[in-house]
């Protein structure tokens, strides 16, 4: 009883604050990884030769370095140059940097999926190139990379972890702090674990409910 006293009164208010951290890292890294992942991969397979190049380097480079390296970068090396960010900050640039070079192999790949006559079809009836691809092209597109999106969300919600690195305190850092002063690893990090397997099944029905709402019966197999 006393062990279930523990956990209650000292261990999940400490992880329940941490847990609200982690959403806040989330959900703006979420929203900027998957604008930066759009517009990369647009840049990818419509732009010019030299912002294809620009696009491509920054996918090879931000999938290429480890994630916690990236952070330390962000947060530990830039102060070097003159640059400061808040633990926060750097860790949702880095989140959203890394995601978006993920999102955009999703992006990139939906969209070249979509047939090209489509494109000729549309500037035939005299949208132009940026119009065709914004209101014909990308809109199926999205779609189609909606899964593989989606998972890169589950995989952001685990790495969202990997804060705690540079200082910012999410669940996962209160969960250490916790556990370093009582020695209860096991527990403390089994319930963490927990918490981010409720976390990212809450995702992954709210991701298929977004599917089945923009699904289009008979086209989501086959490119029209």
């Amino acid at each position: 009883m006393g062990e279930m006293d523990f956990i209650q009164n000292e261990v999940l208010p400490s992880l329940f604050e941490g847990l609200g951290t982690s959403i806040l890292l989330i959900i703006p890294s979420a929203v900027f990884g998957l604008v930066i992942g759009v517009a990369i991969g647009v840049f990818r397979v419509f732009g010019n030769p030299l912002t294809e190049k620009l696009a491509s380097t920054y996918v090879a480079i931000f999938r290429g370095f480890p994630l916690v390296v990236q952070l330390f970068i962000w947060y530990f090396g830039l102060p070097h140059l003159g640059i400061y960010f808040s633990p926060y900050t750097a860790s949702i640039i880095g989140f959203s940097l890394c995601s978006g070079a993920y999102h955009s192999e999703y992006v990139r790949g939906a969209l070249l999926s979509i047939k090209r006559g489509q494109l000729l079809a549309a500037q035939a009836l005299g949208f132009t190139r940026t119009g065709t691809i914004v209101s014909v092209i990308l809109p199926q597109a999205l779609r189609r990379a909606l899964p593989g999106c989606g998972n890169e969300l589950i995989y952001l919600i685990k790495y969202s972890s990997l804060a705690y690195m540079i200082t910012c305190i999410e669940l996962t850092g209160k969960g250490k702090i916790i556990a370093s002063e009582t020695f209860k690893f096991t527990e403390i990090f089994m319930i963490i674990g927990i918490f981010y397997l409720v976390m990212t099944t809450i995702a992954g029905r709210l991701l298929q409910y977004v599917e089945f709402r923009l699904e289009i019966p008979g086209f989501e197999h086959y490119g029209a």
